[in-house]
């Protein structure tokens, strides 16, 4: 009873950020009761056009009954496998969402994925278990119809059952979730009604449309970002979204042309800010919920937007001010930046934020050098919160707090609000960005964290300056696994040395620092052993300069 009265405050400041048709969402669903219709499926509409290959995600087959997904390989003979208890949730989802069918090397598993069809409709009637909850029905289906179009025939079987999980999903669309997931449920239904045709098609696709008509002005923000703030989950969106507009030159004329000509007016700008969120080493910068190996990397959307005729159109300068999402990319000669300066994420949908306000990630010579720590699990384990805590990431930790109350698995309590930003660059290549947020004011001492970012050539520092009472702080700054670091001596600073002999040298004033152990998580399932700098302030400001040559 006592744990149920500490955690009262948590529910409070979560549950007021919900929008009303969340929470009747959820009792709803509690509620109904809904019946598969088996109806015959619709008949199949006539593609009058042609679909282009999309992106080709690595195998997760390697045997017909021998699975891989989150960098765990399991073999899965036995019908009640697709419901496992000891198996992660997450994992199964996968083995429901049918990513191989139109994975790199697909044809030499064609045999493989016919009997993996026939044994999922077997194996699973319609209703109850994880292949039949929402999320993992809508990646199926765009899987198993992409399957088709790309010139795999469709036994009747399996365009039944496609009928059948499209006529589930209508009355099943995730409201209580709202964010990425309502986007899969309504592609799912546009896609299943573009692939049949007459009256009940046409109410999946006109159900689907006005969604994401809907919810294209709520999600995508004005600089091209996806609302949830999180690199990979922009990525899965936007090729959502490529792939829709694949759909419509399959099938001219099947979708309206006012939606058709959104979507393309979507992908460039999307496409900017993925290229704008991109290491030098062609992968995503790790904010918030992100992992490699989810989506496509972003060459290879980059590649498939460009078979649809679509451009990123990058942008040159120094600074990036992606003003809506709250991220800067900071270049300057051999160094890359990214900067978090925003929101944590949607207020009434935090689920995928991190309490890492006013953290960054830097590359140095094409290399990553101060890395956020990334995210390797769902679910609701301590794991979990670790590292979606503060001091998981590049920023000040005050009082042993995290800046937004993060808990549970995807719930924030009270959370952090940036204030003004200010970014100015000079003649010189000077650039300097300024922010702040509130997330300890719920503290005791009620204090302010301001950080000032300071970028010139060979030269990058970070100024944090707190205001109002405080007991302790700390300043965290992760190290990529490959970066070896030595303390200088008294705790002023450290060295880092990266590949071909090159060194950063780090000093601190206003802190004393040392060396810990902790963790990077670059894909789900993934823990590799790596180093961080923390820094203990002995006062109300800390100075960490990085310099190099």
């Amino acid at each position: 009873m006592d744990h149920l009265l500490d955690k009262l405050p948590l529910y409070f400041h979560s549950v007021r950020y919900l929008k009303p048709i969340q929470v009747y969402g959820r009792v709803r669903n509690r509620m109904r009761k809904v019946r598969p219709d088996l109806s015959p499926a619709p008949s199949l509409r006539k593609q009058a056009g042609m679909w282009t290959a999309g992106v080709r995600r690595p195998a997760r087959m390697s045997g017909p009954e021998r699975f891989r997904f989150l960098n765990q390989t399991r073999n899965m003979p036995a019908a009640s496998d697709w419901n496992r208890a000891d198996v992660e949730k997450l994992w199964l989802y996968n083995l429901h969402y049918f990513d191989d069918l139109n994975a790199e090397g697909g044809d030499d598993r064609r045999a493989w994925h016919t009997a993996l069809i026939e044994r999922w409709i077997h194996e699973n009637r319609p209703g109850p278990g994880n292949g039949w909850e929402p999320y993992p029905v809508s990646l199926r289906i765009v899987n198993w119809i992409r399957y088709f179009l790309e010139g795999n025939a469709a036994q009747q079987s399996w365009v039944d059952s496609l009928a059948v999980q499209a006529r589930w999903l209508k009355r099943q669309v995730e409201w209580h979730l709202l964010g990425n997931h309502l986007m899969a449920n309504a592609k799912a239904l546009v896609f299943a009604g573009v692939y049949f045709e007459g009256s009940e098609a046409e109410s999946w696709r006109a159900e689907g449309v006005r969604i994401l008509d809907a919810q294209f002005g709520e999600q995508i923000l004005d600089d091209g970002g996806h609302f949830e703030l999180s690199p990979m989950y922009h990525a899965i969106i936007l090729e959502d979204i490529l792939d829709l507009q694949n759909l419509a030159r399959a099938y001219p004329g099947a979708l309206p042309t006012g939606f058709v000509d959104r979507l393309a007016s979507l992908a460039g700008p999307m496409l900017s800010w993925l290229e704008a969120m991109t290491h030098p080493d062609g992968e995503i910068a790790l904010l918030n919920d992100s992992a490699f190996g989810i989506s496509g990397t972003p060459a290879e959307i980059a590649g498939y937007g460009e078979r649809l005729g679509f451009d990123k159109a990058p942008k040159e300068s120094a600074v990036d001010f992606r003003e809506s999402s709250g991220y800067i990319r900071l270049m300057c000669g051999e160094m890359v930046a990214f900067l978090d300066v925003g929101r944590i994420g949607p207020d009434y949908l935090p689920g995928h934020s991190h309490a890492d306000s006013l953290t960054f990630e830097m590359s140095l010579f094409g290399e990553r050098v101060i890395v956020d720590s990334g995210t390797s699990c769902y679910g609701t384990g301590e794991e979990r919160l670790r590292q979606r805590g503060t001091a998981a990431h590049n920023t000040v930790e005050i009082d042993a707090a995290d800046s937004s109350e993060v808990w549970s698995g995807f719930r924030v309590a009270r959370r952090a609000h940036p204030g003004p930003v200010s970014c100015r660059e000079d003649d010189s290549g000077c650039v300097e960005v300024n922010g702040s947020h509130d997330g300890y004011r719920r503290l005791e001492g009620k204090p302010v964290h301001r950080r000032a970012f300071r970028s010139v050539p060979e030269r990058f520092t970070v100024t944090d300056h707190i205001e109002g009472e405080f007991r302790q702080a700390r300043a965290m700054f992760h190290l990529h696994p490959n970066v070896r670091a030595a303390c200088l001596e008294e705790g002023g600073g450290a060295v880092l040395s990266l590949a071909g002999d090159r060194e950063i040298r780090i000093t601190v004033a206003g802190g004393e620092c040392r060396l810990v152990e902790t963790t990077w998580h670059p894909e789900f399932g993934v823990s590799l052993p790596s180093t961080g700098l923390l820094v203990r302030l002995t006062g109300p400001e800390l100075v960490t300069d990085f310099s190099w040559r």
